[in-house]
């Protein structure tokens, strides 16, 4: 117990360190947002890594999955690595760059109001944001506080108001450089962790190949085979390349890979990195830790059903799938020393995605509802109207109204945490699934189309909120992840075809936007 408290408390001292150092650099917007816009390859790249992978993918996917899928579930890595690391830095970096910054978009709400003239998009694209990050966020403490109360005995309830608090410490004190820093020491923790606790648990089982043997023989359960997933099983499934059932994997790689590049805290990554060369560097960076930690996370999920059978909630009608990974640590790993470093593995995965979450919900309430006018300030200053002092006071004043709302969003997500509607999985796939869903047709398509209109946005708006809302309140006959998929792959065809018989923008507006590029 002294090694784990030992190595934590280190943990959480560094973190709170950090967040004094950099409170320097977080007195105005642009320093607690956006980090300045100077943040460097490295930094962005494991900002982007960490805020990818939280206690949501190590506790509540790879355990799910794992089980669902087998050995196959892996594929779910590789996905994240290449669509939705490599692929999104691709397609989306540059050009989201060099676009937010000519237009001084701070937000992706911004983004949407600005690029395509229209406040209305932009209060509502900051109502959705701030409401359906709440979910997720919740995810990620259940996840976090399920492994704290395997480790150290600690109540739940304790452990989600404990990472509540440290998180918004350092939040609050540094903004985006803290996060940013922090994210980089815990990246490292994480690729440590992850490659230590697969060489323990596949060692508890004879070795690799001694497990893959294991996995040949397993078969689905009598709970399993009450669902369709497992119509056409076959000896071996679990250890197969492709899994029990294809189709339904592949919504998940969708879900998990393609989600990131339309929700808010992602692709604010690549609005303060420093420039072109960085986005390269950190294109090779973001892969390789996706691949290992993504792909490492899912393989050590595909090995739980060689550690027993997952209490079924008949509530529910389902195993309580959360708790699939805390039972192999909890069987696997004997050594003090390796559990207190995946507690800390799990509170750098977990506090880098919870950091991330809650300064995008706050800065998008702040800028895109209460402060909605971005260039006023410096239009009045530039004017007379304004000296820079009072300039400087509304960029304080504005600041202040963040950190408020950081601790607001913390206790909304801690409320529904203490008593969360379903499993972790569900949580984000709700989550993904409206703010991709919403989102992502949008945005990605409004980088490169000049045809996108603002009607075929609000059509996109309401198709993936509305999607997933009715999804839920029907008691969701599709399953909330392939309902996520089937949102934010549907915006596409919902933004093209509105886009083709809805009004266009002036041209001189586009000419004028279009220019960043030149």
């Amino acid at each position: 117990m002294f090694i784990k408290v030992l190595l934590t408390v280190i943990f959480l001292a560094v973190t709170v360190l950090v967040g004094i150092y950099s409170r320097k650099q977080a007195k105005n917007v642009d320093g607690f947002v956006l980090g300045g816009r100077s943040v460097g390859p490295w930094l962005s790249a494991f900002a982007y890594g960490t805020s990818y992978f939280s206690a949501v993918v190590f506790v509540g996917y790879a355990g799910q999955f794992g089980w669902k899928y087998g050995i196959a579930s892996s594929w779910i890595g590789v996905g994240n690595a290449i669509i939705g690391s490599l692929l999104a830095w691709l397609i989306l970096g540059r050009r989201t760059k060099l676009m937010t910054q000519h237009i001084q978009s701070r937000t992706m709400p911004d983004f949407f109001g600005t690029r395509f003239s229209n406040q209305g998009l932009r209060i509502a694209a900051s109502i959705i944001a701030f409401v359906f990050l709440i979910p997720y966020t919740a995810g990620v403490y259940s996840g976090i506080s399920k492994l704290f109360d395997m480790g150290f005995g600690i109540p739940y309830e304790y452990c989600i108001i404990i990472m509540a608090l440290l998180t918004a410490v350092y939040v609050i004190l540094g903004g985006y450089k803290a996060t940013a820093i922090n994210d980089f020491i815990q990246g490292i923790v994480m690729l440590g962790g992850i490659i230590a606790v697969i060489a323990v648990v596949l060692n508890s089982q004879g070795g690799l190949v001694e497990a893959f043997n294991k996995m040949k023989e397993v078969a689905p359960t009598a709970h399993d085979l009450e669902s369709p997933l497992y119509d056409h099983f076959q000896p071996g499934d679990f250890a197969s390349w492709f899994g029990p059932n294809v189709m339904s994997l592949l919504g998940v790689v969708v879900l998990t890979s393609l989600g990131t590049w339309g929700l808010p805290q992602m692709v604010g990554k690549f609005y303060s990195i420093t420039d072109e060369s960085a986005i390269r560097r950190g294109t090779i960076i973001s892969t390789i830790f996706a691949l290992i930690v993504a792909g490492g996370c899912y393989f050590l999920g595909g090995f739980g059903r060689l550690f027993g059978e997952p209490v079924w909630n008949e509530a529910r009608h389902n195993y309580k799938f959360d708790d699939i990974i805390p039972t192999m640590l909890d069987t696997a790993v004997n050594s003090d020393l390796l559990i207190g470093l995946v507690m800390v593995l799990v509170l750098s995965a977990s506090m880098s995605t919870l950091a991330s979450l809650v300064l995008t919900s706050s800065s998008t309430m702040t800028l895109d509802l209460i402060y909605r006018d971005k260039r006023a300030t410096a239009d009045e200053v530039k004017s007379g109207e304004i000296d820079d002092e009072v300039a400087e006071r509304i960029e304080r004043r504005k600041v202040v109204i963040m950190r408020v709302l950081i601790v607001f969003f913390i206790v909304i997500s801690v409320l529904i945490a203490l008593n969360p509607p379903t499993f972790i999985a569900q949580l984000m796939g709700i989550s993904w699934g409206a703010l991709a869903g919403a989102f992502l047709a949008p945005f990605l398509l409004g980088l490169y189309w000049r045809g996108v209109t603002t009607a075929s946005v609000w059509a996109c708006f309401i198709w993936g909120v509305g999607f997933t809302l009715v999804n839920m309140l029907l008691g969701n006959p599709i399953n909330p992840i392939d309902c996520g998929a089937i949102a934010m792959v549907g915006g596409f065809p919902v933004v093209l075809l509105v886009s083709l018989v809805t009004k266009k923008l002036p041209q001189a507006k586009l000419d004028s936007i279009w220019k960043c590029y030149k």
